[in-house]
């Protein structure tokens, strides 16, 4: 049976729905209600256990949030209340809401088309997997979301409220490309053809690829996030006109958000679908291009730790490496700069912390020196592809540090209990936190 609700035009209506220490559900990226975690940090709404996915760069997790509130998110966030940090991978942190109970859950929709039935807009994520798991769901009505005909979307009557507001979106901008992204994204497109499906992150890299793909025709797109690179690919008439070109965020400028209301070649869906890797396994020509913080000399790629200290997380990265590695014409790639702004190498001798990637689910290296194809190599021939596109002035420092570790066996490549690090590498590492910082 479905109710008709008058939507509040109060947030503190919001209140009503919680109470101190409730478990509650509230979307990252543009599914972030602004407004709504303001007031957790004011302490105008009660301090709650708020689970959430939170992306660094996209979204900002206020310092000082009210006392007694508790944070869960995947990636790591700066504040003072206490936060447990995932270590999954977004396919399996969305395995792990099916399992929770919520309190509530928050969804951020654009205005019904029909006065009933309303779009997640530009982004859905985790909030459709949280909603089936909690006991109450609210939504908030926000005419700068955009509406997309093929997003994921809510019957409003079968909620427990509905509040309108306007209020502006959580926003990415990449920023033009850099000389040496340019590069890097010139040296990616070489192992991109015309009918292809594509995985990329935000960044420099994705942005100036796309830039460079618009001779392309045929081009299929399925990732966990797009940006305001998307529309020169789409305009220049890259992309499969019969293909929905899938995601679970669109994340970028307001003028990204303007483009896409109404846009009918693009879906927004729910992880459990987009990061699928019985789906992904099926994607014709799988380019999965994702980044990392460094690759060593094995081939295995960080995402998470610079140093000691832990700034990321992997991500929806796995789900789509592993799945372009595994299908029969799929392809996975780590595009990096060869060194960080202040030269330390990006390429190097060993990793001390975590394998996000491992070397089994890595097929290609790039940076701007050029591609090191990994496929069927070992040992030094591995070695050598990755010195090859390093940064040159690093190149006699890797190949050095290559021959000590070699020599003393596969247990100097271990992550725990590695053999100390060489003065070179401990001033590589200082300098790579402070790009950090």
């Amino acid at each position: 049976m479905t109710r008709h609700l008058s939507p509040a035009r109060n947030l503190a209506t919001l209140g009503r729905f919680l109470s101190v220490g409730a478990r509650v559900f509230m979307g990252g990226s543009t599914g972030e209600v602004l407004p709504v975690t303001s007031a957790f940090a004011s302490g105008d709404l009660p301090a709650v256990d708020l689970t959430t996915s939170f992306v660094p760069g996209i979204n900002a997790m206020p310092a000082a949030l009210a006392d007694g509130m508790r944070i869960t998110n995947p990636f790591p966030v700066t504040t003072n209340a206490p936060v447990t940090v995932s270590s999954d991978s977004y396919s399996a942190y969305g395995k792990w809401l099916a399992r929770q109970s919520f309190d509530l859950s928050i969804l951020h929709v654009a205005p019904p088309a029909d006065g009933r039935f309303a779009s997640l807009g530009s982004a859905v994520e985790f909030s459709l997997i949280a909603a089936q798991r909690s006991k109450r769901v609210v939504a908030v009505i926000n005419e700068k979301i955009p509406h997309l005909p093929r997003a994921a979307g809510i019957d409003l009557d079968r909620l427990d409220g509905v509040i309108e507001l306007t209020s502006d979106l959580a926003c990415y901008d990449a920023g033009a490309p850099t000389p040496a992204a340019q590069e890097v994204a010139r040296n990616v497109a070489s192992f991109i053809g015309d009918g292809a499906t594509i995985q990329v992150g935000l960044g420099k890299i994705p942005d100036a690829l796309f830039g460079l793909l618009r001779d392309r025709r045929g081009l299929k797109l399925w990732s966990g996030m797009f940006s305001d690179g998307l529309r020169p690919l789409f305009e220049a008439g890259a992309l499969d006109p019969d293909f929905v070109h899938t995601s679970c965020v669109q994340v970028g400028t307001p003028a990204h958000y303007d483009w896409l209301n109404g846009q009918e070649a693009f879906a927004v869906l729910g992880c459990d679908i987009t990061h699928d890797a019985a789906r992904l396994r099926t994607m014709p020509g799988l380019v999965a291009v994702n980044s990392a913080l460094e690759v060593d000399l094995l081939g295995r790629a960080n995402l998470e730790f610079v140093g000691d200290r832990r700034i990321s997380s992997v991500g929806g990265a796995p789900d789509f490496a592993r799945a372009a590695a595994m299908a029969p014409t799929g392809i996975s790639i780590v595009a990096i700069q060869a060194a960080t702004p202040k030269g330390a190498s990006r390429i190097v001798p060993r990793l001390r912390h975590s394998a996000s990637l491992g070397a089994d689910i890595i097929d290609v290296v790039v940076t701007e020196y050029g591609a090191a194809d990994l496929r069927g190599l070992d040992g030094d021939l591995r070695a050598e592809a990755l010195i090859a596109i390093a940064d040159p002035t690093q190149a006699d420092a890797l190949h050095e540090a290559w021959r000590r570790l070699r020599d003393l066996g596969p247990e100097a490549f271990a992550l725990d209990g590695a053999p100390p690090l060489t003065p070179a590498e401990r001033d590589a590492e200082k300098n790579a936190q402070s790009d950090s910082s």
